[in-house]
């Protein structure tokens, strides 16, 4: 065992790999149980955790490897602007209808967190990590560092919230009859950023185009008014 540990933790692919073999694996599974709870983020997660517990290896030698998924996170976001290019009739039909949402959907976030803040009596550093959980994490990390929150427990709070909102966006909008292309694509983007808008994708190319939407705009509309919140606090 210690010489398998040795030999994967000396691997400069060993991070991305087996990061890559995972998320695979969430997504057989996903593909074969058709249960919305198999997300394939966080099975991979789960299986990667089990996997470095089993082997003894520590977080920072699977990080020096898995790092470089991290720099395709901001051009994957950017290439959202595709299926948003191919409906901007409907943001020029629906204006007030698309931003007000959006808007409101960024101030109910943040304003949860504030409450949270109050009621589980959080430290300044604490709430400010977890003001940015409902946009992507290239926005969300710099928003963290510059407000002098926890950059680590502000992208645990990004996964967490895009991983739930995933799992629980077509459920929620059964429940509450959200019918509308539109909506669905709106709050789902508004809510749970990259990760949201794959099941909004899943949904349709109008969801997936309002929810690319949505990541760009909350992100926007959170460093405007983060400085804001941040002084609730």
């Amino acid at each position: 065992m210690g010489a398998i540990r040795e030999a994967l933790t000396q691997s400069v692919f060993f991070g991305v790999v087996i990061s890559l073999l995972c998320y695979q694996i969430g997504v057989l599974v996903r593909k074969k149980t058709k249960l919305a709870i198999a997300n394939p983020l966080l099975l991979s997660v789960i299986i990667i955790i089990a996997v470095l517990l089993l082997l003894g290896i520590d977080y920072d030698s699977y990080y020096n490897g898995a790092k470089y998924i991290q720099y395709f996170l901001t051009p994957a976001t950017v290439s959202l602007a595709v299926p948003l290019y191919r409906q901007l009739a409907y943001i020029r039909k629906y204006p007030a209808a698309v931003f007000g949402g959006i808007a409101s959907g960024v101030l109910t976030a943040m304003g949860s967190i504030f409450l949270m803040g109050l009621a589980f009596g959080l430290t300044h550093e604490q709430y400010v990590s977890l003001l940015p959980k409902s946009i992507t994490t290239a926005i969300g990390i710099g928003i963290s560092e510059k407000m002098g929150g926890m950059v680590n427990v502000t992208i645990i709070a990004i996964s967490i919230t895009g991983i739930l909102g995933n799992i629980v966006a077509e459920g929620v909008c059964k429940v509450f009859h959200i019918q509308e292309s539109v909506a669905k694509g709106l709050a789902i983007g508004t809510a749970a950023h990259a990760l949201g808008t794959t099941k909004a994708m899943e949904l349709g190319e109008v969801e997936g185009a309002m929810s690319s939407l949505s990541i760009v705009v909350a992100g926007i509309l959170t460093v405007i008014t983060v400085s804001v919140f941040a002084g609730f606090l």
